[in-house]
């Protein structure tokens, strides 16, 4: 006969047991919820290294933020480097009240050959002082220019007649200027693109000479080099080009904290790649 074997019980989970699981589970919860910390502090130090790249291409700001974060320029040292070269300024209505009779050199010593001055802004607007600064200008025996500040999210014909409105060019002056400084909100890059060769085509036709277009350097390498690569360039880097300057670039503006006698704060200024002689090739003939 089989002899009837008594069923254990299993044994019941002991405080120990409890306590035991429970360590284990928040261990693992521990270096789980580490490692996610870890990776968003590495993903938050990387989005932080590239801000600047990140906020230009979604248009939040302009080429400025490379000026700002630049280190200060020995604008003596680029003056001396460039020396046999011609310099300017470029103005605006930020400017405010200047005094012309003063108007002579870059703090240093350095005679001023030319000046750009601001003449529309957009499809609608005119600076204010684009007039009195031309006259004055042209007065001071100036070699002057007059640029059109874009922008991107408005009609490019009409901005080339608001442009065309406000400036009449002559033999010895610059070709006018396209600055594009924004990327578009409402439109693409190629259409931006098509805009913009739709004001410079406008803006040729009427004054019989190719523009010159002005923008800052990652601007013009990103967006512009290749599809304009037929007209001259003015080009914004705020970082030391002692030696060179790019060969395909006609003016180079190097920084806008110049210090010019008769004008109250930070002066825009630029260096013509090349010497008085040659930058008459550049003017409307």
């Amino acid at each position: 006969m089989a002899v009837k074997r008594k069923t254990q019980s299993p044994k019941p989970k002991t405080q120990r047991n409890i306590r035991k699981t429970s360590k284990n589970k928040t261990s693992f919860f521990s270096s789980s919820l580490f490692f996610k910390v870890i990776m968003g502090f590495s993903l938050l130090a990387v989005l932080y290294s590239q801000r600047g790249v990140f906020m230009r291409y979604l248009g939040f700001v302009t080429d400025k933020i490379t000026y700002t974060e630049a280190r200060s320029m020995p604008i003596d040292k680029v003056l001396d480097t460039h020396i046999e070269k011609s310099f300017g300024i470029d103005i605006s209505e930020y400017q405010d009240k200047i005094d012309w009779d003063a108007v002579k050199e870059i703090e240093g010593g350095y005679p001023i050959e030319f000046a750009f001055i601001r003449a529309s802004v957009g499809n609608d607007r005119a600076d204010y002082k684009f007039k009195k600064y031309w006259k004055k200008a042209k007065q001071k025996g100036l070699i002057c220019g007059a640029y059109h500040y874009y922008r991107p999210n408005e009609n490019s014909i009409a901005q080339a007649e608001n442009f065309i409105a406000q400036v009449t060019l002559v033999e010895g002056d610059f070709p006018p200027v396209l600055d594009i400084e924004k990327l578009p909100k409402a439109q693409s890059i190629e259409r931006l693109k098509v805009g913009l060769k739709r004001w410079l085509e406008t803006v040729e036709k009427h004054y019989g000479v190719k523009p010159i277009i002005y923008s800052s350097e990652s601007y013009y390498e990103d967006f512009l080099k290749e599809d304009f690569e037929d007209y001259p360039f003015w080009i914004a880097n705020y970082t030391a080009f002692y030696k060179e300057i790019d060969d395909e670039w006609s003016l180079w503006q190097f920084t806008e904290n110049g210090k010019v006698s008769g004008i109250n704060g930070p002066v825009d200024l630029n260096v013509y790649n090349g010497n008085s002689v040659e930058m008459k090739e550049l003017l409307i003939k």
